[in-house]
């Protein structure tokens, strides 16, 4: 027999109860499930990285066990509960998109013979983000800005990309890749001057804004920076696991090895990727 979402909210339940629960279930509270949270988020993505789908149910039921959790947390504190969450995803999606539900119910699709590809793109994007803009307007305790609701415990490099982009889209922006280039020029002269100065607190504060930068061109070539990085630390792990597999089979300890050596052996493995 099949488990249900009925005995995942039970389940949930019977861990948080005070005399027959889990004592670390019951200790936790909303603050102490974010970094698991974000943790399971992570490998969501990892596992979808690697293709290793038989392993995303589990992984997708970890991250949904982190819904559950919060649900819980609201229901003890008769705020909201699992079916408010529903409730509230599924109307604020049959809101934001009046192309598919005219009526905004699920009733109300759109008639059959209108094909999703004659549905202009750009048009939805716009409409998506005018109901964006005005729910955040609705929700804000004081005069509302393009960049209210990025959450703050996004990566770094996450949030500069949509906080340049919220920006960009009311003209904020540079006008090409050029002229981010020659931003990224400008910032890494002033990491430069402040090195040459001996102040390091200042350069730090400079590598931020050339991050920043980096960030602005990888979002103005359709790019996502945090796939950008990951992408290049898989890179970086898989040649740099060539240099220690090389040196190993040469009884060479790492250690050892001197930059020279280990530079011959990265550019060796980069040599054998291109092939």
């Amino acid at each position: 027999m099949r488990h249900t979402l009925d005995d995942l909210l039970t389940l949930m339940a019977v861990l948080r109860d005070r005399e027959q629960g889990c004592p670390w279930d019951i200790q936790q509270d909303w603050d102490s499930i974010v970094p698991h949270t974000l943790e399971e988020a992570y490998e969501v993505a990892d596992a979808i990285e690697r293709r290793a789908f038989d392993e995303l149910p589990g992984e997708l039921g970890d991250l949904l066990f982190q819904v559950v959790y919060y649900a819980q947390f609201g229901a003890e504190e008769q705020r909201f509960d699992f079916h408010d969450i529903v409730d509230t995803l599924t109307a604020k999606m049959l809101r934001r998109h009046p192309h598919v539900f005219p009526d905004g119910t699920l009733a109300s699709r759109r008639p059959t013979g209108v094909s999703a590809d004659e549905v202009k793109t750009q048009q939805v994007n716009s409409r998506w983000e005018a109901l964006k803009a005005d729910e955040r307007a609705k929700r804000a305790t004081q005069p509302p800005s393009v960049l209210d609701d990025v959450p703050r415990t996004l990566p770094a490099l996450s949030r500069a990309a949509k906080l340049s982009k919220r920006a960009a889209r009311v003209g904020f922006d540079w006008s090409n890749a050029e002229g981010v280039l020659a931003k990224i020029r400008e910032e890494l002269e002033e990491v430069e001057e402040a090195l040459a100065a001996g102040d390091r607190q200042h350069a730090q504060e400079e590598v931020g804004d050339l991050l920043f930068a980096v960030t602005n061109l990888a979002r103005t070539l359709g790019a996502d920076p945090e796939q950008c990085l990951r992408n290049t630390n898989t890179k970086f792990e898989r040649r740099f696991r060539y240099v220690e597999r090389a040196l190993a089979e040469a009884e060479r300890p790492l250690s050892e090895a001197s930059l020279d050596e280990m530079e011959g052996h990265w550019q060796a493995a980069k040599a054998q990727e291109q092939r």
